[in-house]
């Protein structure tokens, strides 16, 4: 092992170590800048907001009509895609905006490139979510499975949106973060579709009296700890209750809904 005074120079053919200041220390650092870039990128971009927003309805809707797991897959995949191709754009436009403020030919083209990239991910989700919903019209099929009891990864989707519509609202808010303050009690909202989701497992009343009454003591000792203001944890649980009853029980009375096959019934003497 070589050991150099402070302050000695790197021998030759050994590669400098960055001591740049933007580098992160640590994962959680470098967890969070990322998460800042996406908010950042939400909170300026129209296109961002409008892709967010028209996804998370195409999530629920796939939600809300049991589509199957590799349906699910590649309708998240598709909308990921375009997310990512709409943040790369956004960083492109941005560095080439840091790099000259006059119009060159050269830039125009790069930023053309890059929102082409952002129409054609949006071209193949469309193409994609267009087939897998279309194959949904088969009104009998589909009416099968939502009929059936949710189950665990629906559950678990339902969670994902609602996190994803608490942290749009905080981002939006511009202040607060998803662990303390902000314009929704992320806890309350965790709470209240915890407490949906053991009704809907366990439908009695006693029960749902406990669950509830437990996630209104979270939800106060939100408002207690000066956290979150009534305003605040009233929010996080009507968003909460209207994403679980969507998801766990909308399919179910929607279905009722739906035409059931009929099968026709062949006349006397006909073979």
């Amino acid at each position: 092992m070589n050991i150099r005074p402070p302050g000695a120079a790197e021998p030759a053919g050994e590669p400098a170590r960055s001591t740049s200041p933007w580098r992160a220390k640590n994962p959680v650092v470098s967890f969070r800048h990322a998460a800042e870039g996406i908010a950042h990128a939400f909170r300026t971009q129209r296109n961002m907001r409008f892709h967010v927003a028209a996804f998370s309805a195409i999530f629920l809707a796939g939600l809300m009509l049991r589509l199957p797991r590799l349906e699910m897959i590649a309708l998240i995949f598709s909308c990921a895609l375009v997310l990512m191709a709409e943040m790369i754009n956004t960083a492109i436009e941005a560095a080439v905006d840091m790099i000259t403020d006059r119009y060159h030919p050269g830039a125009k083209f790069v930023k053309d490139i890059a929102a082409g990239s952002v129409l054609v991910a949006a071209i193949t989700a469309a193409v994609v979510g267009a087939t897998i919903f279309l194959g949904a019209l088969q009104l009998e099929t589909t009416r099968g499975r939502m009929l059936h009891p949710s189950t665990v990864p629906q559950a678990v989707g339902a969670f994902l949106l609602l996190m994803v519509a608490v942290l749009v609202m905080k981002v939006l808010a511009g202040k607060g973060s998803l662990l303390r303050g902000g314009a929704v009690s992320g806890h309350s909202a965790a709470a209240f579709f915890l407490a949906a989701v053991v009704v809907v497992v366990v439908p009695h009343p006693v029960v749902a009296v406990l669950v509830f009454l437990l996630a209104g003591i979270v939800a106060q000792s939100r408002v207690e700890a000066g956290i979150h203001t009534l305003r605040e944890v009233v929010i996080g649980a009507v968003a909460a209750l209207a994403i679980a009853v969507a998801v766990l029980r909308g399919p179910v009375w929607l279905a009722r809904w739906l035409p059931e096959r009929t099968v026709p019934v062949a006349p006397p003497g006909a073979r």
